[in-house]
């Protein structure tokens, strides 16, 4: 049996032990190698989720709903269960998620530990302001119940990378919606220079927004792209059918699918795709979920794995800062097939290590072509540290410490939170 991994197959590391958890009055197991660590579905990227030593925490089988009030919104379930078990269960009631990543397919516990955020952040912020409670178990035995106004224990396991404990079960506050359905539109734009105003308007009038950049556009064309927009549908006197076509990349190619040759014909083909300025009505899943459609895509960056880089950059600094980074990406034409540009709003970070905060966030997909991807990964972190931007630690692999301690100055007073039995391949790597 292979040892579970994270989405982007990058690092391989085989823990000591596995354990699959059923039951969460349980307690934590006793007599398993120590460090502990959760693993839920595999959707973090890089090793937040790994370690190579001691026992993987496996949470899938803490998948329960526990109370669900259809008349408030509140859900209360096990963290083993997935984003689309919750929606499955609630979207039929008139709720949504307040806020969800680019997958349905990550556990809630896992959305907590990593504070995920989506293409609301400007108005609804992070996963982790939805949060009414959680429940975490120590490796002392305790059990302890936190909430956003306790002495401490909510910020550090809010954003906390599953270092406090193993979260048992959450529970969360829901958005009210009328249908499954929402209204969309989408812009194009030329270049870099003319989506900040564009991003700027459409966050005014719509509540996600998030814009694609073919990143291995030069010259005049730099950074130009497509701009989606959504709000939840007003009540329809009758709804289209939707159904989700599901495909699969049923085999590992023995080297990446994505090379420059096939970047440029995607993205020629993408930018022009129609748009619709105007507005059109398009149901929640393709338009929050859209490579859940492809299951194992990850398989079209071959046996070698890729990297997912996402940085946030101060909104000082944002404008020329993610210039560089598109002009870098360009030079060394190693391009991403996604390539996502978003604004993140000005709440204030719920967690300690939450990795939202006001600027913008670029994220990219690179295949492992070992030293040369390296190489431009650290051309890339001397432009986001240069301009006081972070990395996000659910999807690294291989961020310098310095980078990580930089962009996360909460690090030491949040070590005093660590579970003494848990740790990952993540934290031992960026930290002393």
């Amino acid at each position: 049996m292979n040892a579970p991994g994270s989405w982007n197959r990058l690092p391989r590391v085989t823990p000591d032990a596995t354990h699959a958890l059923t039951q969460r009055h349980a307690g934590l197991p006793a007599r398993l190698p120590r460090p502990l660590l959760a693993h839920g579905n595999g959707r973090s990227y890089g090793d937040v989720c790994l370690t190579e030593r001691g026992t993987l925490l496996l949470t899938r089988g803490l998948d329960r709903f526990i109370e669900f009030d259809a008349e408030r919104g509140l859900l209360r379930c096990e963290a083993g269960t997935t984003l689309a078990e919750v929606l499955a269960l609630t979207v039929p009631c008139g709720w949504f998620l307040p806020c969800t990543p680019g997958t349905r397919l990550a556990t809630v516990g896992g959305a907590v530990a990593n504070d995920v955020h989506g293409k609301n952040h400007h108005v609804a912020g992070s996963f982790g302001h939805h949060v009414h409670a959680l429940t975490l178990a120590r490796s002392d035995g305790s059990v302890l119940h936190c909430r956003p106004d306790d002495d401490g224990w909510f910020a550090a396991t809010v954003g906390g990378l599953g270092l406090t404990g193993l979260i048992l079960e959450v529970q969360l506050a829901l958005l009210p919606i009328h249908n499954p359905w929402l209204h969309t539109a989408s812009w194009r734009f030329g270049n870099l220079d003319a989506f900040w105003p564009l991003s700027r308007q459409a966050e005014a009038d719509w509540p996600y927004t998030v814009a694609w950049i073919d990143c291995l556009a030069r010259g005049r064309a730099r950074g130009r792209g497509l701009l989606m927009a959504g709000r939840h549908a007003a009540p329809q006197p009758r709804l289209p059918q939707f159904h989700e076509r599901r495909r699969r990349i049923p085999f590992d190619p023995p080297f990446s699918l994505v090379n420059g040759l096939s970047l440029r014909a995607f993205n020629a083909l993408y930018y022009r795709q129609p748009t619709h300025p105007g507005g059109t009505l398009g149901h929640y899943v393709p338009f929050f979920y859209p490579l859940d459609a492809i299951q194992r895509w990850n398989r079209i960056y071959g046996r070698r794995g890729f990297y997912q880089y996402q940085c946030v950059i101060p909104p000082e600094s944002a404008e020329d800062a993610i210039a560089a980074l598109l002009d870098a990406v360009a030079r060394r034409g190693d391009g991403s097939f996604l390539a996502v540009l978003k604004t993140l709003g000005h709440a204030p970070a719920p967690g300690m290590l939450s990795f939202c905060r006001p600027g913008t966030t670029l994220a990219l997909d690179f295949p492992n072509r070992g030293r040369d991807t390296q190489r431009l990964l650290a051309d890339l972190d001397a432009i986001v540290s240069a301009a006081g931007g972070a990395l996000y630690p659910a999807k690294d692999a291989r961020m310098p410490a310095h980078l990580f301690q930089s962009g996360f100055p909460e690090w030491e007073a949040f070590s005093r939170f660590i579970d003494p039995d848990f740790s990952s391949r993540f934290w031992q790597r960026v930290t002393p």
